[in-house]
């Protein structure tokens, strides 16, 4: 979490040296004219830094990094579901609800999910493990029903699958 800043202090100190250092290695993948380019990897690089969530203060960070006005930014971080604007669970599990997974039986695997951490989409357990996001497609559907959680695609879920997955993360 980023503590309150000094007044000397400017919105690109929020930003780490490591996190700056691999925002870099992506601006340089795209013409010198066009590293705005990076910003969706800038903001996942910052929203990792920030324990899974982006603040208004970082993405004005990664507009000044990027030299981009804020808005552009802005509409990025809302527009796709990779991106948090508030405090997550330790694992996020994100459902993939979109026409492919819900004729395999996402709804099932949203309502077990759901009972098996008693919350509903969009929270987070109240010990702070586990939130439960839906999003529009993983680009999966041939081996749906379909999650992530991060960096994992899980497919062909059945109520098995997910209670072995849930027990192996409650060891985390």
């Amino acid at each position: 979490m980023f503590a309150h800043r000094d007044k000397d202090q400017t919105k690109l100190d929020l930003i780490t040296v490591e996190s700056k250092a691999d925002i870099d290695n992506w601006v340089s993948k795209y013409p010198a004219e066009q590293k705005r380019s990076a910003v969706m990897a800038a903001l996942r690089i910052v929203q990792d830094q920030n324990s899974g969530y982006l603040t208004d203060e970082l993405i004005e960070a990664v507009a000044e990094y990027l030299d981009m006005p804020p808005i552009a930014v802005q509409e990025v971080a809302t527009f796709y579901s990779m991106y948090e604007r508030k405090p997550i669970g330790k694992v996020k599990i994100c459902v993939c609800t979109n026409i492919s997974c819900m004729l395999c039986g996402s709804d099932d695997v949203v309502e077990h999910l759901q009972n098996k951490l008693g919350i509903k989409l969009g929270e987070t357990t109240g010990d702070g493990m586990f939130t439960l996001k839906e999003v529009e497609c993983l680009g999966a559907c041939v081996n749906a029903p379909v999650m992530q959680i991060g960096n994992d695609y899980h497919e062909n879920l059945s109520k098995e699958k997910i209670d072995k997955l849930i027990e192996s993360m409650d060891r985390l």
